[in-house]
C-alpha cells in the first residue's frame, strides 16, 4: 500500500462471492489473480494484465473483514489515523470501524457527510 500521504493508497472490495467478483473482473477487465492466503482461505490480488502491478483486491466478507462495507473500499492515505478519525467525527463524518491494524499500519473505515464510506490508513 502506498504511503502517500492524501493519495489514494489501495482498493479493494470485500463481498459475500469473492471468486465470482474475482472471475467477472478477470474477464470484464482482464486483470490476473494472485491468491493471498488467509489462513484457512484465500482473498484475491487483483494485477494488471500489462505488467503484473497490483491494482486491487477481492475479499470475502470473513475473518477480519466481516465488519467492512461491502462493495469498494479506498483506502486515503494519513499521517495519523488517530487524528484523522477526530477530525472527521467533528467535520460531521461517523466512525463505522475503529482503528485497528492492518499490513504493517492502521486503519479505520469512516462516513463522510454525504454519506460514502473510505478507508484512512496510516503506514
Amino acid at each position: 500500500m502506498s504511503d502517500n500521504i492524501g493519495k489514494i493508497g489501495w482498493i479493494d472490495m470485500t463481498v459475500d462471492d469473492a471468486p465470482g467478483l474475482r472471475d467477472f473482473y478477470a474477464k470484464v477487465v482482464g486483470w490476473k489473480v494472485e491468491d493471498t492466503s488467509m489462513g484457512d482461505y484465500s482473498d484475491y490480488t487483483m494485477m494488471s494484465p500489462d505488467d503484473g502491478e497490483a491494482v486491487s483486491g477481492i475479499c470475502h466478507a470473513r475473518g477480519n473483514n466481516a465488519d467492512l462495507p461491502g462493495g469498494w473500499l479506498v483506502y486515503i492515505v494519513v499521517a495519523d489515523v488517530d487524528a484523522s478519525t477526530a477530525a472527521c467525527a467533528a467535520n460531521g463524518g461517523k466512525l463505522i470501524i475503529e482503528p485497528r491494524g492492518l499490513a504493517g499500519g492502521r486503519f479505520c473505515v469512516i462516513e463522510d457527510p454525504g454519506g460514502a464510506t473510505a478507508a484512512l490508513y496510516q503506514p
